[in-house]
């Protein structure tokens, strides 16, 4: 059954993008191929191996123990509040230790360990799938940067590619998610799906762009990319950490305004109609989870999150998981958990057209123009890979 949902899943992905493609005739199935088998490779080690799974512990220990180091600097600024016991406040144990991930991360850029890593992944998925060098360079690259810096890593390239490949970029950027926010959602699902997620979206969105929005890339073009920084060390450090501290209070504040939103929603429906909104986004969607292989028992509260994650974000998504974990199986946590993990939602739109006017109101201007082909894309990445991590359960 688990091979047989595997399929429905990825003809289900590849459908929806073949209706929605740009051009049919030029789909890259061998590029999808190479792509997948790398997908199935990945999670195959993950999920499947001893190696892999030891590997992914100590990966979601790690990240546990980096959360116990932020708590250092969080307990010293709000140390004083006072909290119910027994009880824990979100925004101090899950959204200001992003705060010093992104510290980190500033660290490991300015020393060149970051732009050393993503060059040659970068360079190696090139070679391997012929996705383009920018392309490759900047899927990597949204892996550990996220929206809006990863942006800013190719601003001399925007202004000058097609739209094309506007699309393939701004779509890598929707289904990856930042390193700064790594930790937090540990807090919220298991690890091992996080890191999980966070590999293979970056094939997940390749994949899909190869169908959606298909076109020859040129082998002999080289891109110049530059990774120069001149500003002194705790410039940068401060610049990260004020960063960390920005992307916190914009999470807490759309977390506020979403949560608040939907409860609205759900009381005013159960009052007017005696069914809560989310339960109706539920069965709307449950064809899709059934499709990726959730048991019949859970399709219903695995499409509500699905559902809620695409018109909110994945941490209202994940919140509600949390909830409901006990009382869905085994492979509907392992799928629903891998898809929460992406920024695949309304609200990115908004910031990747934002990023990209700032840096180009032409491209921008284009972007506002895709930017339902833009969340259906990603949208069909995150149930590629939540298909793909959900036939291992």
């Amino acid at each position: 059954m688990n091979f047989l949902f595997l399929v429905t899943g990825l003809l289900f992905v590849f459908f929806i993008g073949w209706l929605a493609s740009s051009d049919r005739k030029k789909i890259k199935y061998k590029r999808m191929g190479i792509l997948l088998l790398l997908q199935i490779l990945i999670s195959f080690l993950s999920l499947h191996t001893k190696g892999g799974i030891k590997t992914l512990s100590g990966i979601s220990a790690f990240f546990n123990w980096l959360m116990v180091q932020a708590a250092g600097g969080v307990n010293f600024v709000f140390g004083g509040l006072l909290v119910k016991s027994g009880s824990s406040v979100f925004f101090l144990n899950v959204l200001m230790p992003i705060v010093f991930i992104s510290a980190l991360i500033g660290i490991l850029n300015y020393i060149k360990v970051l732009p050393f890593i993503i060059k040659w992944t970068g360079w190696a998925l090139n070679k391997i799938a012929h996705v383009g060098e920018l392309e490759s360079y900047f899927a990597i690259s949204t892996a550990i940067l996220g929206q809006p810096e990863v942006y800013l890593t190719i601003k001399d390239q925007i202004p000058k590619l097609n739209e094309k490949r506007m699309y393939t970029i701004c779509a890598s950027a929707m289904s990856a998610v930042s390193a700064a926010l790594i930790a937090s959602y540990m807090k919220m699902i298991p690890g091992k799906y996080v890191v999980v997620a966070v590999f293979l979206n970056i094939l997940s969105a390749l994949i899909v762009s190869s169908i959606i929005n298909p076109y020859d890339v040129d082998e002999t073009e080289i891109i110049k990319i530059d990774k120069t920084n001149n500003q002194p060390f705790f410039e940068v450090l401060g610049t990260y950490i004020l960063d960390g501290f920005k992307l916190a209070i914009t999470v807490g504040a759309m977390l506020i305004g979403f949560i608040a939103l939907i409860t609205f929603l759900n009381n005013s429906f159960l009052v007017i109609i005696h069914v809560s909104f989310t339960t109706i986004l539920g069965y709307i969607f449950s064809p899709i989870a059934w499709l990726m292989g959730v048991p019949n028992k859970d399709i219903i509260k695995v499409g509500s999150l699905m559902a809620t994650k695409i018109l909110t974000n994945e941490f209202v998504a994940m919140g509600d998981l949390q909830q409901m974990t006990t009382h869905l199986s085994v492979k509907a946590n392992a799928i629903i958990s891998a898809y929460l993990v992406s920024f695949a939602n309304f609200g990115t739109i908004g910031i990747a057209t934002g990023s990209i006017k700032a840096i180009s109101q032409k491209q921008g201007s284009y972007i506002a123009k895709f930017s339902m082909k833009l969340l259906l894309g990603a949208t069909l990445a995150s149930i590629l890979t939540g298909t793909i991590v959900g036939f291992y359960f």
